[in-house]
């Protein structure tokens, strides 16, 4: 029986943790491209990238991303996931003008909308994903469908049957987020059941349930995501030194449970990747 072979997605920045939270936090696109190089050499397959302006507060920005990227690829051939969020104050286009000259491998699909921090609305209209779905086909992104919530699932399901999703379909669920499902290896069990055959799917636990969803995600054939958009803290009151610390130790877990870190060449095979992001100003 062939080894199982698990992807692990670093996502460094996020929208949210700036250097107050924890200086480790990389925020410019050199600090984002070498933090992720790092993982890389660490097992990271995957990048999940959000970006920062000069303020620190989560951008939309083009150029950053273009910038970010064009580091990343100097040095390493790790996969490109772009975030398609990270700014409430986003339009439709800015969230998707960086899928259009950067063509990255994957890109977010948040399935839903949401009270998002309890204080404000993460809005995903129903037109927007539908135009979101068929820019992704034009520009051959696989959407990294995030679910949040059950009702996101089968959201995906209708858009499935619709067109603007085409299977199989990579499914993120995202536990812990505050208005979304709460990270418990319950709600992990079941989104998991949810989720139609023949996907693949990973997972995280935002906060303290980081590492008891990471090692239920593992005995349950889930792929990893793991780094500072969703967790600061190394273990309580310590913060980590690093995003590559965070990738080592699921990559530590992943050998534990007698799997293989998938290389960047593995998740282009397991998630059905036809290209490599060669993108260069």
């Amino acid at each position: 029986m062939s080894i199982k072979k698990t992807i692990i997605t670093v996502a460094p920045t996020g929208a949210w943790p700036k250097k107050k939270d924890n200086p480790n936090v990389p925020m410019t696109p050199q600090e984002i491209a070498n933090d992720v190089y790092e993982c890389y050499k660490l097992g990271a397959a995957i990048c999940h990238l959000h970006m920062r302006d000069d303020d620190g507060n989560g951008t939309m920005d083009k150029a950053k991303f273009e910038e970010t990227v064009d580091l990343i690829k100097k040095k390493c051939d790790i996969v490109i996931n772009c975030t398609t969020s990270g700014d409430l104050n986003a339009t439709d286009e800015t969230r998707q003008a960086h899928l259009r000259s950067i063509r990255p491998e994957i890109a977010s699909y948040d399935c839903g909308s949401m009270n998002w921090m309890h204080n404000s609305l993460f809005i995903n209209h129903p037109k927007f994903l539908e135009e979101l779905g068929m820019t992704m086909q034009e520009f051959d992104v696989k959407p990294e469908i995030e679910i949040f919530d059950a009702g996101m699932i089968y959201n995906s399901l209708y858009y499935v049957k619709k067109g603007v999703l085409k299977t199989p379909c990579h499914y993120q669920l995202v536990l812990g987020a505050a208005g979304g499902s709460s990270a418990t290896i319950e709600n992990l069990v079941y989104l998991k059941g949810l989720l139609p055959e023949g996907s693949t799917w990973g997972a995280l636990g935002i906060g303290k349930q980081h590492v008891p969803v990471m090692l239920a995600t593992v005995a349950l054939g889930g792929h990893l995501r793991v780094g500072m958009e969703d967790n600061v803290m190394w273990s309580a009151g310590v913060l980590a030194e690093s995003n590559s610390q965070l990738v080592k130790r699921a990559a530590d877990i992943v050998r534990i449970a007698g799997n293989e870190v998938a290389t960047p060449a593995d998740a282009r095979k397991i998630l059905g990747l036809n290209r490599v992001c060669n993108f260069s100003k």
